[in-house]
Order: structure tokens, then sequence, then C-alpha cells
């Protein structure tokens, strides 16, 4: 048997790649292959019938629900196929605790259909404290969640250590996300200035929502500043008699967040010196796509919000759909 001419770190190294703790039997099967395979994955297996088990419970507490004349085991295999193949996962006043943000964060990988994930707690902060969103970013690798186009989540703690989050997007976390909703999540200015880096390099990005968050005018300021100009080409060799060529600073930068359609900021702490930076924005051409833009319950003066109306609505590629500057 081919099997037999592979060395214990091989066949422990296949084991691994097929632990699936949402479709453990492959990599079940592939242990019984015979009795010294089985012998030596075992404590491989004991963790994947913990892991399927742990996410089992996931699925239950979220409100999936199988059949109740059906075994335990037989229970735990159909929860975790509903979770491999859902498309859409609005989960509300789930009480999701940090420990069951984990476990969403270690099946990420194993989630290759889930296009929507909505949390929302109606309690500030909900169940999982001020860790939870920390440890659900920290454990989304790179590819992870890789249909997901919207994210959402309300009143789950971000605060100013949103640097996780922006470091699982920068690193590759849900590649093809669309749509940020950030509600009530205690994000200041430290907070989107540490995301502000991951939300420019997404070109993708269609809407985004930071709702009733404590962010003022340097988190603004720092999510639509100008990019800076690209390095310069590196200079070919010339007769010193020749003109040196173009410098980087003479290159045109190239905008970020082109195909924003919508940017929510209401409820905020942004005041005038904010409005002013994402005036400045819109009349250098940024956010071009932009036709949605709430201010509501912000400080700024009337000046103030003037301006910004002037600049939002007097691109002729804008085509504003709403207005909420006062």
């Amino acid at each position: 048997m081919a099997l037999i001419a592979l060395s214990d770190d091989e066949l422990n190294s296949i084991f691994s790649r097929l632990c699936n703790p949402l479709r453990p039997r492959d990599a079940v099967n592939f242990g019984s292959a015979n009795h010294a395979l089985w012998v030596l994955v075992q404590a491989l297996r004991q963790q994947l019938k913990e892991r399927h088990e742990t996410a089992a419970a996931l699925g239950c507490k979220v409100g999936l629900t199988v059949g109740q004349n059906q075994s335990e085991a037989a229970k735990r295999v159909w929860l975790c196929r509903m979770l491999r193949e859902a498309t859409r996962a609005m989960w509300v006043d789930a009480g999701l605790t940090a420990t069951d943000l984990t476990t969403l964060a270690t099946l990420s990988p194993v989630l290759p259909a889930l296009g929507e994930l909505r949390l929302i707690e109606n309690l500030p902060t909900g169940k999982s404290g001020p860790d939870g969103v920390q440890l659900l970013a920290a454990g989304l690798g790179a590819g992870a969640l890789p249909a997901l186009t919207v994210l959402q989540l309300d009143n789950m703690y971000v605060g100013n250590v949103a640097s996780a989050l922006g470091t699982a997007l920068s690193c590759g976390a849900l590649p093809r996300l669309e749509k940020l909703f950030l509600d009530t999540n205690g994000i200041g200015d430290a907070g989107l200035i540490a995301l502000a880096p991951a939300l420019r390099g997404r070109p993708a990005l269609q809407q985004l929502l930071l709702v009733h968050n404590p962010i003022g005018d340097e988190g603004l300021a720092a999510l639509v500043a100008p990019p800076p100009p690209p390095p310069p080409p590196p200079s070919p060799p010339r007769p010193s008699s020749t003109l040196p060529p173009p410098t980087g600073a003479l290159l045109r930068p190239v905008e970020v967040l082109t195909k924003l359609r919508e940017l929510t900021l209401s409820h905020t702490q942004i005041s005038d010196a904010g409005c002013a930076a994402l005036a400045a924005a819109f009349d250098r051409g940024a956010l071009p796509g932009c036709n949605i833009l709430n201010m509501m319950g912000n400080s700024a003066s009337a000046a103030a919000r003037a301006n910004l109306v002037r600049a939002f609505t007097s691109s002729d590629e804008r085509s504003p759909h709403f207005v909420f500057a006062r």
C-alpha cells in the first residue's frame, strides 16, 4: 500500500489537512485506512472530535435547528453541515461570548459559501466583552471567509484595538468585502486611524457605516487623507550633460476608495475640521462614486456643513441621493 512508504510526519500532515471540523468524515475515513495509521492519528482524531462538537454547539447557540428524533451524533453532523453550507448568517442577540467568537474565527477557513455575516447585539458590547471582536479578528488569516461581501458588527466592542481587524484585512482576510457596518463599537480616533490603512487598501469597498462611534476629526482625516505619491522609477544611466528625469513628486497619486457609494458617519464626534478634511477630499476628486453621505448628529457649524454640502454636490461625476449634514 502506498501509505506504507510515507513517514509518520507525512501521514500526520495529510491527516491534519483533512481535518475540517464541519466535515470530519474525510479525515476519519483516511485515518481508518489501516490500524497503524488509526493509532498514529489518535490524538489528532480526539482534537478533531472536540472541534466538531464545539462547532455544532455554536450552530445550536445561534439558532440552527435539526430534527429531534436523531441521535446526538447525527444532530452534530447536520448542525455542522448547515454552518458549512450557509450563505448568510444574521445572528441577533445570540449572546456570543469571546470563546464563541474565537470558535468562529477557527471555522472561517471552512465557511466557503458564507456571503453575509451580521452579528447584532442589543446590549452595549454584548456578552463578548472588550476582547471578543479582537479575538475574532486575530483568528482571521489570509483567505478567511473567502466569499464574504458583508460584515456587520453592532454593539460588539471594537474600540481602539481596531488594529486587529485592520491587520486581518491587510493580511488578506475577507478578500471580497464590499460592505462594512460598524455600529456602536466604541471606535474612537485611535481606532479609526488604526483601521484606515486597511480600508483604504480595499478599492472594492462600496459601503462604510461607522455609526454611534466616538470618532472625531483626526480619525476622519486619516480615512480620507490623500495617498502618498508612488515611488519614482529607477533612474537610468545618463550622461552628465542631460537633464535629470522627473522625480516621484511629479507623479500623481492614485486615489483610494474609488468605488465607495455610501459613507455614513452619523452620531459621531466630527466637527468643523473633520468636515473640512472630507470636503477637501471631495474637491480633489476623491471618493468619486460616493453618492450617499450621512453626517447627521454631529457638531459641525453651519458654515462647515454648507462647505461640505458644496463639495459633495459639485462634482459632475456624482449624483447625490441623500445629504444629511444637519
